[in-house]
């Protein structure tokens, strides 16, 4: 089976198959995007997202985001939950932490066309998830299981599958697997150990290999990591031992991801930074980087190279730490040009109203003015020669990238540029541009012939655009108190801009679960 290619039924063309494969299990706060295309770039056939709570998923809007070649699913608050490319459509689970089947089909419903199969958590022993009926709670109560996984099975046109822990004996264990065969799913977990046991302890490879035995869906072996598996080559022996058709790595995977490499394991900081690589590529929120790199770090993690990573508060500082400057400016680039083209096509130089505000895409290039002249400074003396109030600058600001938009008022009109800037003082100039444009008044340009507007006592006077500040009125609204619309923009190139959303290293998500 080849390394780049998805694992098929031989009867359903482009349906995703559990027999024979190796996958990356689901890891909270590791399983997001860089960790899974790692995985996929180093041999496994398929990966697990980390597990995502239902009811903060069912609030979620799909967005295409141009600017990373992604598809997201963003909270109402603008943090993208999850976050997928084309890269791994045919190969990524989506896991979901859930004990509704109503509310598990809505989110299997919404992610189906962008992953290749669900998945039901019903292994997490933590009691963040148990008390909320979900993880390994289900194991208790084997109707909602049926239910749960009869509602997917029968509501999405992807596989289902679900993931458990071994009951107190072998037997009851089988007897559970059984129940859960009948309901259609198209493979099973199984973490070989009690949902009291914790990583430390030895895994049951008897129990998985009763439970292999005695179904015929794929069983997929899980909980090697301690003893068994160090490197490639072990993966098939915890599969001879269990009995299982597939095998399913976590913490082996989360310290050296080419664990799932035919030829052998590779240094860890080679595997480190090609996971920084795809953190950059695909804006992957700096403190989840930073908890996965330390993951891989283990023991050296309180190393000088450690205690700059865990001290970074940016995927710049992350880059300076492992010495890739050159290909962090590299990205940046290539992202600020390809934001740019994205702009250029998605909103028409014309004026739009946007409800009572007059909009223009425009930049403020500090570049084409002179060093003593600014748009701001026309914009007030045009008013100041009309009788007319000084122009009022409203400022929003945007979570996911902090970057700033402003509108002015002028003689009770609005004005705005669709574009988003990153500072509050180019955002005020792209505002002021936008109202001169519209009304025909000169804004300052080099080359623009002089309008009288601003004096030479002014021009000489000007410097740093500290007199405008002084003069003119401005108002700093936050998210909360704005009125300004926020238009799809917003939300698209928001996503788009930084999944930065992710203001919280695990958001949407429980805590560790690791094997």
């Amino acid at each position: 089976m080849s390394e780049n290619e998805p694992t098929m039924t031989s009867g359903t063309v482009g349906r995703l198959c559990f027999k024979n494969i190796t996958a990356l299990a689901p890891m909270v706060r590791v399983g997001t995007l860089p960790m899974r295309l790692l995985a996929l770039d180093y041999g496994a056939d398929i990966v697990y997202c980390e597990e995502l709570i239902d009811i903060k998923m069912a609030q979620c809007q799909r967005v295409v985001n141009e600017l990373l070649d992604t598809v997201d699913f963003v909270a109402p608050d603008d943090r993208v939950m999850f976050r997928t490319c084309e890269r791994e459509r045919d190969r990524v689970v989506f896991q979901m932490g859930t004990a509704n089947p109503e509310r598990a089909l809505a989110v299997a419903q919404l992610v189906e066309k962008d992953v290749a199969a669900i998945d039901v958590n019903m292994g997490c022993p933590k009691e963040y998830s148990t008390k909320g009926g979900m993880g390994a709670a289900l194991l208790s109560e084997p109707d909602k299981i049926e239910a749960i996984l009869r509602t997917l099975v029968k509501g999405v046109s992807k596989p289902v599958t679900c993931k458990i822990r071994i009951l107190s004996t072998v037997e009851e264990t089988v007897t559970l697997v059984k129940r859960i065969e009948k309901t259609g799913v198209a493979a099973i977990a199984v973490h070989g150990r009690f949902k009291d046991e914790r990583p430390r302890h030895p895994v049951h490879c008897d129990f998985i290999q009763a439970v292999a035995h005695s179904v015929s869906v794929p069983v997929i072996a899980n909980g090697g990591s301690l003893d068994l598996v160090k490197s490639q080559c072990d993966i098939e022996e915890f599969r001879q031992a269990t009995g299982a058709s597939s095998v399913m790595l976590a913490r082996a995977a989360m310290w050296n991801a080419s664990v799932f490499r035919s030829h052998g394991l590779l240094p860890v900081e080679e595997v480190m930074e090609e996971y920084l690589k795809y953190a950059i590529q695909y804006d992957n929120n700096v403190f989840n980087s930073k908890y996965c790199l330390c993951q891989m770090l283990r023991d050296k993690v309180e190393s000088p190279m450690g205690k700059q990573v865990q001290s970074s508060q940016t995927n710049k500082e992350l880059c300076d730490a492992y010495g890739m400057q050159e290909f962090y400016e590299k990205m940046e680039t290539q992202m600020q040009t390809k934001r740019e083209a994205i702009q250029v096509h998605s909103h028409p130089e014309h004026p739009v109203m946007d409800g009572d505000v007059t909009t223009m895409y425009v930049r403020f290039e500090r570049r084409e003015y002179p060093p003593q002249i600014t748009p701001k400074m026309y914009l007030l003396e045009w008013t100041r020669k009309e009788k007319l109030e000084q122009p009022l600058y409203e400022i929003v600001q945007r979570s996911q990238d902090r970057a700033f938009q402003s509108t002015v008022t002028v003689a009770d009109k609005k004005y705005r540029s669709t574009l988003w800037e990153k500072s509050k003082k180019f955002a005020e100039q792209a505002a002021a541009v936008v109202c001169l444009r519209i009304l025909g008044v000169p804004e300052g340009k080099i080359g623009e012939e002089n309008s009288g507007l601003v004096c030479k006592r002014k021009r000489e006077a000007k410097t740093n655009g500290t007199m405008e500040d002084d003069v003119t009125k401005k108002r700093h609204l936050s998210d909360s108190d704005s009125q300004p619309q926020v238009d799809k923009e917003a939300r698209g190139t928001a996503a788009v801009a930084h999944n930065g959303n992710h203001r919280k290293p695990d958001t949407g998500t429980t805590l560790d679960q690791h094997d």
